[in-house]
């Protein structure tokens, strides 16, 4: 008998299930329901197209509808899944071009449903010229209203917002940006680090209101003309939300375990707590190694491994799921910047005991030609020394640092430890001691 399998949603986690599962089950009947028009989109890049480094869209798209369908996928686009059933196992879906309803059964359900931008609910929301940033048709919509926008202000200082600034900012837009809490890039950064990248953006003529909240917006003719915040007003033709997301989790409401906002709760082998039923993506929390705890992370990596482990794990649990440290980075003009697992003010407001290491040093030996600086703090458990988080930041790319840091957090090393792992020297890339043995040093 032929196995069924009903993948809802269809971008990174989706993706990477469908690619997966088709090579693993190539007698399954494979449907994937998506109700957007194309799949796989790396929303990452939009900054890049509007600032006109990448610059063609399609090149953006790492999948499509016609090559699934190669892998012998049923791909059902423009299709809205309306309900399910995870008892009967089936669900309701609407043809969102003909509006015709019909029902679909399942032997194994995966739900990549991803997540979606919150949008505020307040006066002056429904103006022209807000707009959201998260897909395909956004980032067209964006480009082609930025054209004629002269003032335009971005809402949320986390990555996709600062992105979007630094782009705007180069196409010779004057720029607001706004947040509530008082630093940007308050979830990834310490102050040490923001302090020097908000710099950066105010050196390049951007406005930056932190710590303000945006409670209404004004328009003239139904366009958008100023955004108001508890603490001031700004002159905006554009606005552009990137407040943060939300899991897009309605369907499975009250039939699987979720946090409080939405998000799945997986097991270590993406099972949701019906059986059959996986999930992977921003549709789902992560198991947050820095603290052992379940926690929401929508990022693209987490996205595609999850897919992926749905797919070696949906006949019987296989591989495991490692958790994840919620490593990311970010070039903001020079500065090459990443951060793994927590910050100091994060762990802190944990009610974690920690302490931490920063390092300011330059990244190579004086004596050649050139050199520059570089900021590294790791953050550690005070008794044990276990490490729970970092950040680097310097005008030479040292993110592959974070990327070893991950590993450490993720295989729960102390700092101890961290002091004599072997890293090579070569005065070309660094000095005698590695930068992530001197944190070690320091610490002990």
């Amino acid at each position: 008998m032929t196995m069924n399998i009903a993948v809802i949603g269809c971008t990174h986690a989706g993706t990477a299930a469908i690619t997966q599962m088709a090579k693993l089950y190539p007698d399954a009947r494979i449907t994937v329901y998506e109700r957007n028009d194309n799949i796989s989109f790396l929303s990452c890049g939009i900054a890049l197209h509007v600032g006109g480094v990448v610059k063609d869209a399609e090149k953006l798209f790492y999948a499509s509808p016609e090559q699934l369908a190669t892998l012998g996928v049923i791909t059902k686009m423009r299709h809205d899944v309306l309900t399910i059933d995870t008892d009967a196992k089936e669900m309701q879906v609407r043809n969102l071009a003909t509006g015709e309803e019909f029902t679909n059964t399942y032997d194994k359900l995966v739900v990549t449903t991803g997540s979606w931008p919150i949008i505020p609910q307040m006066e002056g929301i429904d103006l022209e010229n807000i707009v959201l940033c998260k897909n395909y048709s956004h980032s067209q919509t964006i480009i082609e209203k930025a054209k004629t926008a002269n003032r335009i202000a971005v809402i949320g200082a986390g990555y996709i917002g600062i992105e979007l600034v630094e782009a705007f900012e180069q196409l010779g837009k004057q720029v607001t940006l706004i947040d509530n809490m008082e630093r940007i890039l308050y979830k990834y950064l310490d102050r040490e680090f923001t302090d020097l990248t908000q710099a950066a953006l105010i050196d390049k003529g951007i406005t930056i209101a932190t710590g303000q909240t945006v409670t209404s917006f004004e328009g003239t003719a139904g366009q958008v003309t100023t955004v108001v915040t508890d603490a001031g007003r700004y002159e905006a033709d554009l606005v552009v939300l990137c407040i943060g997301f939300r899991p897009n989790t309605e369907l499975l409401k009250g039939q699987v375990e979720m946090l409080p906002n939405g998000a799945i709760i997986v097991d270590d082998y993406m099972r949701t707590s019906k059986p059959d039923v996986f999930a992977a993506g921003d549709s789902c929390a992560v198991h947050y190694n820095p603290t052992g705890q379940n926690a929401y992370i929508p990022l693209a990596t987490n996205a595609v491994r999850m897919g992926t482990l749905v797919a070696r794990n949906l006949m019987q649990p296989t591989v495991r799921y490692l958790g994840t440290q919620g490593t990311s980075g970010i070039k903001i003009y020079d500065y090459n910047i990443a951060s793994t697992g927590m910050t100091e003010v994060a762990a802190l407001a944990a009610g974690m005991n920690v302490k931490k290491v920063t390092i300011i040093d330059n990244y190579r030996p004086e004596f050649m030609p050139t050199y520059e600086q570089f900021t590294l703090k790791v953050v550690y458990e005070a008794d044990s020394g276990r490490i729970v988080g970092a950040q680097v930041l310097s005008k030479i790319d040292l993110t592959q640092s974070i990327n070893t840091l991950s590993v450490c957090i993720q295989n729960n090393m102390t700092m101890d430890e961290l002091s004599f792992v072997d890293f090579f020297f070569q005065p070309h890339y660094n000095k005698p001691w590695n930068l992530l043995n001197q944190a070690g040093l320091q610490a002990v």
